[in-house]
């Protein structure tokens, strides 16, 4: 039979039956043994007892029936005894069996409590658990050999990505130099020339911001912040709006700003920071219909600033929304309104956040479009 609970509760009962099974089979072998020994006595084994008169026999049947009574009595006030000493520590044994079964889980319950602490940030750590060779010893250096496993392996890939991306960006300068030689030539050029040269500078800006967000992602997630400071959200909205002026007057949109007014600093790497509000104004304008609209705004909430990034649109479903945090996940023409992206810019803010032990959330709105809010923790303390 399967007992409910955890595996303490479920010590707990094993240790509590276990202790009254036994004290009742005790108890139960006592009486029997009792029982039979009264029955050995008076039966036909007896010693043969010589004759004795009448009155004196009368008075030692008598005699006789009353220590036999005695004897019973006896044997059953002890019975009763042991029964009420059995039920008071079949109380006792649940607390003891509780204590028992926590000191014997403690080292599990540290190794969850480690394991649960150990991320993709902090691979390096270990349980390190000490102690005899048992199974718990055992149990905890396989989950040590995992970690050093998969700190192996996400090194690896980060050192890739990295490396890849720097190396491809050589023959990405070496082309477009030569598109640029080719577009300088003195004479006239054929305009199919020139039209080939504008197509390929097209797609080798798309490669090289691809690249650009394979960077950011190996640099987010390997934890390299080598400039933490003490950064404002609301100025980073301003300088992002006011660089995509141009773009958003093209598309007639229309802007809103919706901050809270009180400090909405954040502590973390400026440059990262920087680009989720990039990312989420470019997704903003670039996943926009012409004459739209959307609203910034950046919020404290207690310990946490919030950055809600909401604009109009299609209307979305919760399926279609959970593919745009994927990389290289995007939806239709209908959404980009023809303008295609590298498919990482939500997933590099989603990966800067979580560096910045925040997180994204999206939601579409049921009026058709999309909120992203970012949630970071807030930097406390006086401004510097």
């Amino acid at each position: 039979m399967k007992l409910p609970g955890t595996v303490r509760t479920r010590f707990t009962v094993l240790y509590t039956s276990l202790f009254l099974a036994s004290g009742a089979l005790l108890l139960a072998l006592a009486a029997a043994f009792a029982s039979g020994s009264r029955i050995a006595e008076a039966g036909p084994g007896a010693v043969p007892e010589p004759a004795v008169a009448g009155p004196a026999r009368a008075r030692i049947d008598e005699l006789e029936r009353r220590l036999a009574q005695a004897d019973e009595a006896q044997a059953r006030q002890i019975l009763k005894g042991s029964a009420l000493a059995l039920a008071v520590m079949g109380v006792a044994s649940i607390g003891l069996g509780r204590l028992v079964a926590g000191r014997v889980l403690r080292p599990l319950r540290m190794m969850t409590v480690t394991t649960r602490r150990i991320s993709a940030d902090n691979l390096h750590e270990r349980l390190a658990v000490t102690g005899p060779a048992d199974e718990v010893k055992d149990l905890a250096d396989t989950v040590d050999d995992l970690l050093e496993r998969l700190e192996s392996a996400f090194a690896g890939q980060r050192r890739f990505v990295a490396n890849a991306s720097h190396e491809l960006r050589t023959p990405l300068t070496t082309m477009r130099a030569a598109l640029d030689v080719t577009a300088a030539k003195p004479g006239p050029v054929p305009e199919q020339t020139r039209v080939l040269v504008g197509r390929l500078r097209t797609e080798l800006d798309r490669v090289d911001r691809l690249l650009d967000g394979f960077l950011v992602l190996a640099r987010t997630q390997h934890g390299e912040f080598t400039d933490a400071a003490r950064v404002r959200l609301d100025l980073l909205v301003s300088e992002a709006l006011a660089v995509r002026a141009e773009d958003t007057a093209a598309k007639q949109l229309t802007v809103h700003r919706a901050d809270g007014g009180e400090s909405a600093d954040v502590w973390g790497s400026a440059s990262l920071l920087g680009r989720v509000v990039d990312n989420l104004v470019d997704n903003a304008v670039r996943h926009n219909s012409h004459g739209g609209w959307f609203r910034v705004g950046v919020r404290s909430d207690g310990a946490a600033v919030r950055l809600v990034v909401e604009s109009g649109g299609p209307v979305l479903d919760e399926e279609q929304v959970g593919r745009l945090g994927r990389p290289f996940s995007r939806l239709g023409a209908d959404r980009t309104g023809g303008e295609a992206g590298s498919g990482l810019g939500l997933s590099i803010v989603a990966a800067i956040a979580t560096a910045h032990d925040g997180v994204m959330e999206m939601r579409p709105r049921s009026e058709g479009g999309l909120r992203v809010t970012v949630v970071l923790p807030r930097a406390l303390g006086v401004s510097a």
